[in-house]
């Protein structure tokens, strides 16, 4: 017979320290077993031991990395050790929402120490073997009905939501710090002003933004460069915000935001930007966005995408796949290429701001735990610990350098109209 105790903690707990839920009922199914203590040192030396400690509902606990470590994981009852066995990659995240896996520590310390041992260099049998037991089917394609599906699961959470923890421009991309101490709002205007560098804009240029989310960057290039900017979007909570923003601020008759797809964009534009987007793309779709990109495109045109990215192809995280990000794939550079290659386009230049988007993450982290009650009094505690556990575990993965951020440029082969020097983005 199971036991069922009342187990209560704080709802949530500051930066970096995961908690049980308030007053959360979990099972407690007498003494772990011999088999279940063996299986739980065979995971963790699956994940290459790091400096981690596991400990059982019962007390005992598994430590296989040496030294000090990084962190302790507890697992509160059977059921959630045998879905961490079967894939840790889901059932971490799932258990750690429910608050049946609560982590001591520094959440995102540890999160990196174990990314940095579980992390391979090339797929092993073990990966394709694990890929076929939980994913034996490639993510449906990413058409127009299931995009919008998509988008609305992640952005349409509501703007009063990320209006809590991101910054005053609701900007919900990698920020750029020029120095290491600069506040979230100055990176993300210097953000802003690297990429309209980038792009050379000048007075009267026409430029097409796809996925523009709040509108910050298309505002910016027509209040401060004088760009005419055409903006999509298919986020109805985004653009209502951005459109409001535009006839507030005076700039309603330069930046037009339009809720539509990317295939359907056309016209001319001088310059093309997507900061944010490709990841939510698929790679099945990139010779149709770069189609997209060559119809739309001057022939001194020149363009830049910012993408969160991989070193080499690879499957998003599940967890995230499957609860906060659907459809969404990071990708390689070399899968960045059949945007460019089958349609003319040069690559110029590619900036990594990897650990840019560490930092940007912290001071999100940061932010949303300064305001977990109220994101719990709209949601719930499950929601919140959800949250913490993406925000926290994409940080880790940058700092581990599981994750990249590209930033590319790019022309049309040929155009001769290119920067001689990089002098133009630190002027």
């Amino acid at each position: 017979m199971m036991e069922r105790v009342e187990h209560a903690e704080p709802a949530h707990t500051r930066t970096g320290v995961a908690s049980a839920p308030t007053t959360a009922s979990r099972t407690v199914s007498g003494p772990s077993s011999a088999l279940e203590r063996w299986l739980a040192g065979h995971m963790l030396a699956a994940m290459g031991d790091p400096a981690i400690t596991l400990a059982l509902w019962d007390g005992h606990e598994v430590n296989r990395g040496g030294g000090t470590p990084r962190g302790r994981i507890r697992v509160l009852d059977r059921t959630a050790l045998w879905g961490l066995l079967r894939n840790p990659e889901v059932e971490f995240g799932e258990a750690y929402s429910r608050g049946t896996i609560v982590v001591e520590g520094d959440l995102p310390a540890f999160l990196e120490c174990v990314y940095r041992t579980w992390y391979r260099p090339a797929e092993s049998a073990a990966d394709r073997l694990l890929r076929r037991l939980y994913r034996p089917n490639h993510p449906p394609r990413n058409t127009l009905a299931r995009s919008r599906h998509n988008i609305h699961h992640h952005y349409d959470l509501g703007n009063d939501f990320y209006r809590l923890w991101l910054d005053e421009q609701m900007i919900y991309t990698c920020a750029y710090f020029p120095t290491r101490e600069m506040g979230l709002e100055q990176a993300q205007v210097a953000k802003l002003d690297h990429v309209c560098r980038k792009l050379r804009l000048q007075p009267g240029d026409r430029v097409v933004e796809a996925g523009c989310g709040w509108g910050a960057l298309a505002l910016h290039m027509a209040r401060h460069y004088g760009a005419r900017v055409r903006a999509f979007n298919i986020s109805t909570e985004q653009l209502a915000h951005a459109r409001e923003r535009a006839r507030a601020e005076g700039l309603a008759d330069r930046v037009e935001f339009i809720e539509d797809d990317y295939r359907n964009i056309g016209g001319e534009c001088d310059a093309f930007v997507s900061v944010g987007m490709l990841e939510h793309v698929g790679t099945e779709n990139y010779a149709e966005f770069g189609r997209v990109i060559d119809r739309i495109l001057t022939a001194e045109g020149r363009g830049l995408i910012h993408t969160i990215g991989r070193d080499r192809p690879g499957l998003m995280n599940g967890w995230i796949e499957r609860r906060i990000f659907p459809g969404a794939h990071p990708p390689s550079l070399k899968e960045m290429l059949d945007l460019f290659e089958p349609w003319g386009l040069s690559v110029l230049d590619v900036e990594n701001l990897r650990l840019h988007y560490a930092l940007t993450l912290k001071h999100w982290l940061e932010r949303f735990e300064q305001v977990a009650d109220q994101v719990e009094k709209r949601f719930d505690a499950n929601f919140v610990r959800a949250w913490r556990l993406y925000l926290a575990g994409s940080m880790a993965a940058f700092n581990a350098g599981n994750l990249q951020l590209f930033q590319v440029t790019f022309a049309r082969t040929g155009g001769n109209a290119i920067p001689w020097t990089r002098s133009h983005l630190y002027e």
